[in-house]
């Protein structure tokens, strides 16, 4: 079984797709429903920005090393992640919005057993756009780092991109993200997306949200929501 990545972002589509048993599949930060129209940078400039609010007293932000520890607690448990000092630009992304309170109540807004789970869509805190999650994002886009060695193991914390035809440079998104459960079927994309971090603490959150039962897009029946993403203790 082998599956790709795609994800829209503002006005481009991306290019990775995949199949189980005939199945298209579009994993990570993703258009998420075939007839969804190409959202434009317009309508990306709708989405309201967050007003930062430290998740954690100012002095624990302040004290992260350069390979910082987070914790990613969800409706479906908590997982603990390390960020790579290898890849600064997309470490520093993810503190910020994290810091800001950026994912606070974003959706898992696409889970695939046996492959992996994404979410980071700011468009999944408004359910009128249920048709367009997977196609949001801050506005920008963040330079590759691809690293030698990184691979999509279980549990690595990689960024969703548009397709190469129309992102050459392999840029990724400015929020959206995934998280390996089957290195198997991941195998395929290592050297192709940025693995920025990996979960070193909670694989069973993973599975657990991997397991949901999914509809329409691959959309966990039931929300399963990030609560907010802290410093670890």
């Amino acid at each position: 079984m082998k599956h790709r990545i795609l994800y829209l972002f503002l006005a481009a589509a991306v290019a990775i797709a995949g199949c189980k048993g005939g199945r298209t599949q579009e994993p990570a930060p993703v258009e998420p429903a075939e007839e969804t129209q190409q959202i434009t940078e317009e309508k990306s400039q709708e989405i309201e920005p967050m007003n930062e609010k430290p998740a954690a007293p100012a002095d624990k932000w302040a004290l992260l090393g350069d390979e910082p520890m987070l914790k990613i607690r969800t409706s479906d448990g908590t997982m603990t992640v390390r960020l790579y000092s290898e890849t600064p630009l997309h470490r520093d992304n993810f503190i910020k919005l994290s810091k800001s309170g950026f994912y606070d109540g974003l959706l898992f807004h696409r889970v695939i057993k046996g492959f992996m789970i994404q979410g980071g869509d700011p468009l999944t805190r408004d359910t009128s756009k249920v048709a367009l999650y997977g196609t949001g994002g801050p506005g920008y886009t963040i330079p590759a780092e691809i690293v030698a060695g990184k691979t999509h193991k279980k549990g690595a914390l990689a960024a969703a991109r548009r397709g190469d035809m129309v992102n050459p440079a392999k840029e990724s998104s400015g929020s959206q993200f995934y998280i390996v459960q089957d290195p198997d079927n991941c195998v395929h994309l290592d050297g192709e997306y940025t693995i920025f971090g990996e979960v070193v603490d909670g694989l069973d959150v993973i599975d657990k949200i991997a397991s949901r039962r999914t509809g329409q897009n691959d959309r966990p029946v039931g929300d399963v929501r990030i609560i907010s993403i802290t410093p670890a203790e």
